[in-house]
């Protein structure tokens, strides 16, 4: 392994990739390699070979822990057992070698607001002084809304400045631009109509996370924002992280969440340590600007999954949920407070929200057992003029 690889035998992240002149397939980050599955399960090195008969992930997420567990023990032991260098050494890829696609199809896209600074600092920011800055119903229930499932592309897939209708009705290229650096919690198994799930239920239903970049069009938002909620402005691009890091890798990275005051209702409560110490690195034209954490964040995701099946709503494999800006840090809108504290840059120039052919890279981690930081990959955009 690399000094300082995120991805080692620890980690193991699932993704899909391929080669010029090869059809899609699935396989998992090791070092600065990937393992190819296709290749192990030819071989018998698998033997659930059937999960990546396809190039997505979504057969194998919904197959639920037991082989989830079983297919991770498998590799761990390839990896790891010396017998086995002749069956792996030929399914190792050079990472720098192949195309990274999206992981899986992406069933629903929900987008939830999990951080008390971050909505507390929208409220600070444009409701009228002496309101309080959080909804009455913010403490009671994660808030969230529907995106669009359309809109999410793996990490360096192209990011158009959107156009639309804004403040009196102008049509235009949208001028404040931001980022929305986030974690999303990938479904595998889906939930069965009508019964709900609660938080006990989610590392059976939720195979890993992913990184995420949001990116969101406030004059849009502020215009269709009213009478209902954001519709365009914020679900016309999502760039998320080519690898799907399973919940098994981020054990030693359990935190307490913060104390929840009123207490949730029952369907909403959580027993265990259900925050995970995630620390994101957000990057503008390669200059870190901010460094948001993600273990303080008020609602988890366990009370997620809870919230998003209360009504007996399904869940299906692919869905995603989104946790919104992780921490106060995670938009240019609150590191800029709105422009009102513009970001300087070492070329010497300022940013308030993003340019055309700025380039954001949304990076994560979270400490392992033995002291070192696992990598959840990256996320990668470069902003396009608007059509």
């Amino acid at each position: 392994m690399p000094e300082g690889s995120g991805f080692p035998v620890s980690n193991l992240p699932f993704g899909v990739f391929s080669r010029r002149g090869e059809l899609p397939r699935v396989g998992v980050a090791i070092g600065e390699h990937i393992l190819d599955l296709h290749v192990l399960t030819a071989q018998g090195a698998l033997p659930e070979a059937y999960w990546f008969a396809s190039g997505t992930l979504n057969s194998f997420l919904a197959a639920g822990p037991r082989v989830w567990h079983g297919v991770r023990d498998d590799l761990t032991r390839l990896l790891t057992d010396e017998s086995h260098r002749p069956q792996v050494m030929p399914a190792l890829v050079p990472a720098k070698e192949v195309r990274l696609h999206l992981p899986f199809n992406v069933g629903d896209l929900l987008l939830f607001q999990t951080s008390e600074s971050q909505a507390a600092n929208l409220g600070r920011m444009f409701l009228p002084p002496g309101r309080a800055p959080l909804p009455r119903t913010w403490r009671h229930l994660p808030p969230g809304q529907y995106g669009r499932a359309a809109a999410v592309s793996v990490s360096g897939s192209p990011v158009t400045r959107p156009s639309g209708q804004q403040h009196g009705g102008q049509v235009g290229p949208e001028t404040r631009l931001d980022l929305s650096a986030e974690l999303g919690y990938v479904v595998g198994v889906p939930s069965a109509p009508p019964y709900p799930l609660g938080t006990a239920d989610f590392a059976r239903h939720v195979f890993g996370v992913v990184l995420m970049n949001a990116w969101r069009a406030w004059d849009l938002m502020a215009w269709e924002s009213r009478p209902l909620g954001p519709f365009l402005g914020q679900a016309f691009a999502v760039s998320v992280s080519p690898w799907v890091v399973p919940l098994t890798a981020l054990n030693h990275a359990r935190a307490r969440q913060p104390v929840q005051e009123p207490p949730p209702p029952d369907y909403l409560a959580v027993a265990d340590d259900v925050a995970i110490d995630v620390t994101l690195r957000v990057e503008l034209n390669g200059t870190v600007i901010a460094e948001p954490g993600y273990a303080e964040q008020y609602w988890t995701g366990p009370q997620l999954l809870a919230q998003a099946s209360s009504t007996g709503a399904p869940l299906r494999t692919g869905d995603l949920l989104a946790t919104g800006p992780v921490g106060d840090g995670a938009t240019l809108l609150d590191l800029t407070w709105n422009g009102r504290d513009p970001l300087g840059l070492p070329d010497g120039s300022e940013r308030v929200f993003l340019r055309d052919g700025d380039t954001v890279r949304v990076t994560g981690s979270v400490p392992a057992a033995d002291g070192s930081r696992l990598g959840l990959g990256e996320v990668i955009g470069t902003i396009s003029p608007a059509i």
